[in-house]
């Protein structure tokens, strides 16, 4: 639900704050008093494109905030993660339209694209402007909403799942065959270069290794000069290192005798002449084992010529040269066995196809169940709405596959097309009078009409529909008296499932509401602007009063208000 919005300097705007409650917020004002403005302002929040034009005279930019409340809101916490964004309990939607510049959306304070706001957007609110045509009259909205009242959604997700292993099977196939006739002429390049990488057959870091082995090999003699002297400097010259050290232990050792300080130092001088004896130890097994085999020094040096040279010609690595190995020993498979590759596609591609088929009988089978049940509730929520003689149909059709259209299943040897939805193509059809053909409801003309069958619909598709927000722009149009007193009781009836803010001109709407906030203009320092605020109960009495007589409102008028309101 939407918990509070704020507005500042939006065309007319300068700061509104305010915030919604639970049930029917109803919104009332005066014709041009800026209804039309704040729902320009929610349908931004929502992710409609911005113009520069709508800032207010003198502001730098305009700002507008929505905070929602999406505790437990699965579909907002998966989207949210999707794009790596936090998910709590409270979701902020900001955007920013500057005078000059780009607009600045966020959503919980981190920058976002428009493209994420509006899918956050159509997934918590469904707004219904004046003259829109609402979600509803769009037929592959029709079906989703057909989809979301039954009880089918395992067979959808299946369906869903294998037209997307077919559709990837189609383009691997295409891919294939367009790689025909490149794959015969490749085929014996790509077995020459394979034939020569193999032959010298190289080896994951060969080249590192050979370079650091020749690189130790090239400067032997300066390893074994160095390394012989420092043995006999350590240990087998006269006057070496171990025979001084030796020289000093003797001396140490008579020291100790007369005073036992010196017992310490001579611990530590044994350490030290063992480590020396280590060390002397190390470099002459070191030069001894050296080998000075200038054979193995060009033999080492050849093969890593031919690695260079290979890394040449396939790659800046050995391991980029394994990788066009792979490469080319797929491509030559391919080609060898093209011919049955093609078949195994093909073969999966008609499996997939007819487990598709049978998997969207069963769906036709089942919306068509959940039509006749969605037929009943909205022909019975019209009648109450004073369309007594309506008539309320979804009508399922199917479109032939074209001939060289492969998104297709074949069912009673007709091909017929497919998309991830299923087979079926689907469409509300309503009459509204008697004797009247039904005609498609994006056809139906009469705006009094229109708001009701949406009602209609709307209430029999309650408890499935998942927005949790409804906006309805004077939905009432064309709607008066007794007919008025209905659509105002279905309005109640649906903000039991959904939080509702509507603006009405209609006192019998208005007398319902929860919560009840005025829009109004004022004149301050020689500027126009418009306020939103919530009324109190005396407050309500007063505007539905005013709703019904106009500016001069009687004890008669209140009574009337008050009468309405207990309704």
């Amino acid at each position: 639900m939407l918990k509070s919005l704020q507005i500042k300097n939006y065309a007319l705007i300068e700061n509104i704050y305010v915030e919604f409650g639970n049930g029917l917020n109803i919104i009332t004002g005066e014709t041009g008093a800026g209804k039309s403005i704040l729902i320009g302002a929610m349908g931004l929040l929502l992710g409609e494109r911005a113009s520069s034009q709508i800032v207010r005279k003198g502001a730098n930019k305009a700002v507008i905030e929505g905070i929602f409340d999406v505790k437990n809101n699965k579909s907002v916490e998966k989207v949210l993660h999707n794009y790596n964004l936090d998910f709590e309990d409270d979701l902020i939607i900001r955007r920013e339209i500057p005078v000059k510049g780009s607009a600045r959306n966020f959503i919980n304070d981190t920058p976002v694209n428009l493209s994420q706001i509006k899918e956050i957007g159509n997934i918590l609110v469904d707004l219904h402007g004046q003259h829109d045509h609402q979600s509803l009259l769009k037929t592959e909205e029709q079906l989703k909403v057909l989809d979301e009242f039954g009880d089918y959604s395992n067979l959808l997700s299946r369906f869903s799942s294998l037209y997307l292993k077919f559709k990837q099977k189609q383009n691997e196939l295409l891919e294939l065959l367009s790689k025909e006739e490149t794959l015969k002429q490749k085929s014996e390049f790509y077995s020459f270069q394979l034939s020569e990488i193999e032959k010298i057959n190289p080896q994951l870091n060969e080249d590192i290794e050979l370079e650091n082995e020749l690189k130790i090999l090239e400067n032997s003699e300066k390893f074994l000069s160095n390394s012989k002297l420092i043995y006999q400097k350590l240990y087998e010259e006269e006057n070496s290192v171990h025979d001084a050290l030796t020289e000093i232990k003797r001396l140490i050792d008579e020291l100790a005798e007369v005073d036992a300080s010196f017992n310490k130092q001579n611990e530590e001088l044994n350490s030290i002449i063992v480590t020396v004896d280590d060390l002397s130890s190390f470099f002459r097994e070191y030069y001894q084992n050296l080998d000075l085999d200038t054979e193995n020094v060009e033999h080492l040096r050849q093969r890593l010529g031919q690695l260079n040279l290979l890394k040449k010609k396939y790659g800046s690595s050995i391991n980029s040269i394994l990788n066009y190995k792979k490469k080319i020993s797929e491509e030559i498979e391919l080609s060898e066995n093209y011919e049955e590759k093609i078949n195994g596609i093909k073969s999966d591609i008609e499996k997939l196809r007819a487990e598709l088929s049978g998997i969207g009988e069963k769906i036709s089978e089942k919306r068509k169940k959940s039509a006749l049940e969605v037929k009943k509730g909205v022909e019975a929520g019209l009648k109450k709405l004073g369309i007594v003689n309506s008539i309320f149909e979804i009508v399922f059709s199917r479109s032939k596959a074209g001939t060289n259209d492969e998104n297709f299943v074949t069912i009673n040897n007709e091909k017929i097309k497919i998309t991830s939805k299923g087979i079926d193509e689907i469409e509300f059809y309503i009459s509204t009078n008697l004797g009247e053909e039904i005609k498609p409801l994006s056809k139906v003309a009469s705006g009094g009409e229109i708001s009701r069958i949406m009602l209609a619909l709307k209430s029999v598709l309650a408890k499935t529909d998942k927005l949790p927000l409804l906006i309805f722009d004077e939905i009432d149009t064309g709607v008066s008296g007794r007919i008025a007193q209905k659509v105002g009781k279905a309005m109640k009836s649906l903000a039991s499932f959904h939080q509702l803010i509507a603006i009405t001109h209609l006192p019998q709407i208005a007398g319902l509401a929860d919560h009840h906030y005025l829009v109004e203009k004022k004149q301050v320092d020689n500027r126009v602007i418009s306020n939103l605020y919530k009324l109190n109960n005396e407050e309500r009495v007063n505007e539905v009063a005013k709703l019904m007589s106009g500016e001069e409102i009687t004890e008669i008028n209140l009574q009337s208000a008050k009468t309405l309101m207990q309704k």
